[in-house]
């Protein structure tokens, strides 16, 4: 079993930064696919981010390239997920998620979260205008 708590969420004025932590417990995150999603109310979850275990370049939903970076610290069984210029529309509660493989049969498994075996309790994200 892997027990993932992130942490970092808040209130934070359009255009700012956040930075989210994922951190695990029970289980080393070394050789698992690690991603981040989140859901707005009234909305269904929504692919944000991932990283594989292989190094491989990380993956992110269109709405969030090029303003957030997905990293991990291995050594410190953590995933991070740097969120600059957020917008409102980046209103949300973020999950971690882990699965159990390294690297999906398809790439596109990666956005889905039924790929994802194990989730954390999810951080609030509120950005306003």
């Amino acid at each position: 079993q892997v027990q993932l708590v992130e942490s970092g969420g808040g209130l934070v004025q359009a255009g700012g930064s956040l930075r989210l932590s994922c951190v695990a417990t029970g289980r080393t995150i070394t050789a698992r696919s690690m991603g981040w999603f989140r859901q707005a109310p009234g909305k269904e979850r929504e692919f944000v981010a991932a990283t594989l275990r292989i190094g491989s370049d990380p993956y992110y939903g269109d709405s969030v390239k090029g303003r957030f970076t997905i990293s991990r610290d291995n050594a410190k069984n953590t995933v991070y997920l740097q969120m600059n210029d957020l917008k409102p529309g980046d209103t949300g509660i973020y999950y971690c998620a882990a699965s159990q493989s390294s690297a999906p049969a398809r790439t596109a498994n990666l956005y889905q979260g039924g790929w994802y075996d194990y989730w954390g309790q999810g951080t609030q994200v509120t950005v306003f205008s």
